[in-house]
């Protein structure tokens, strides 16, 4: 059996200690939104809404603090941030004093603003704002309970979604939501909430849409952008919003957004269960 220190975990990778905005990795949207079909002129709204648990940074008298970052990210900024380079720039903040929190936290929205090529909303919750953090599902009818057959993993399957009988207007979720990054192949993880006006979509066939992901690569915002282009091409439904909640990674959860502009107002920051 080959020991640790030998294997790929045991080899060593050099971090940061101080700050280098040049390690974010902006990645356009422009061509994957080409491939799924999404004119430029948007037909949605939305924000990617990314909560980093590993940031550290030193205060004036060189002792380490902690907090939390909430970072909003507009679904129309040109870029969007891969999720390895943003552990890496906050990791490089671990030994860069800060005279304060605000200081920190204009940094952080100097730096990734000019990533993203528009305004990120940066948000810290420092220490004495962990006691009051809640877990919070979200709300909608589940559809993960539905006694279906299922025998497609990939590609997403749009065939699947129909919509039929009465207009009504509805939330609903799922746990089942599973896709692959594109860059490490690592697994992600989601709970997706689908709120729409229009006639009903067929439960189980949404179901069975959402499986189909489950071999896919893809990132987050990538996945939710097609999840709302196929329901709107195949349903088309009166207004539509789509919310996923992936599961955190790298110290690291995204939970992009999209919908019809007007039909829902921008999303809480409910932390799951499993994030």
């Amino acid at each position: 059996m080959t020991p640790p220190a030998r294997s790929p975990l045991g080899q060593p990778v050099a971090y940061a200690t101080r700050r280098d905005a040049g390690l974010l990795f902006p990645i356009a949207r422009a061509e994957s939104r080409a491939a799924i079909g999404v004119p430029s002129a948007l037909p949605f709204a939305g924000v990617d809404v990314w909560n980093a648990y590993e940031l550290s940074w030193l205060d004036a008298r060189g002792k380490p603090e902690v907090a939390i970052a909430t970072l909003t990210v507009p679904a129309d900024s040109p870029a969007l941030i891969e999720s390895k380079s943003l552990k890496l720039y906050l990791g490089s903040l671990s030994g860069e004093t800060f005279a304060d929190i605000a200081t920190l936290t204009a940094t952080l929205t100097a730096d990734l603003s000019a990533a993203a090529g528009a305004t990120v909303a940066v948000a810290l919750t420092p220490r004495a704002g962990f006691a009051a953090l809640r877990l919070e599902e979200l709300a909608g009818a589940c559809i993960d309970d539905l006694a279906i057959a299922v025998d497609h993993y990939g590609p997403p399957q749009p065939a699947f979604l129909e919509a039929t009988g009465d207009a009504g207007e509805e939330t609903l979720v799922s746990h089942l939501l599973k896709s692959n990054c594109p860059v490490t192949g690592q697994p992600d993880w989601a709970s997706v909430q689908i709120r729409y006006r229009g006639r009903r979509l067929d439960r189980a066939g949404l179901l069975r849409y959402l499986v189909s992901y489950r071999e896919h690569a893809g990132f987050h915002e990538q996945c939710v952008e097609r999840i709302y282009m196929d329901l709107m091409r195949r349903c088309a439904p009166q207004a539509l919003s789509v919310y996923a909640r992936y599961t955190r990674r790298g110290g690291l959860d995204i939970n992009p957004w999209r919908a019809t502009p007007g039909f829902a107002a921008l999303p809480g920051n409910p932390r799951g269960s499993r994030q």
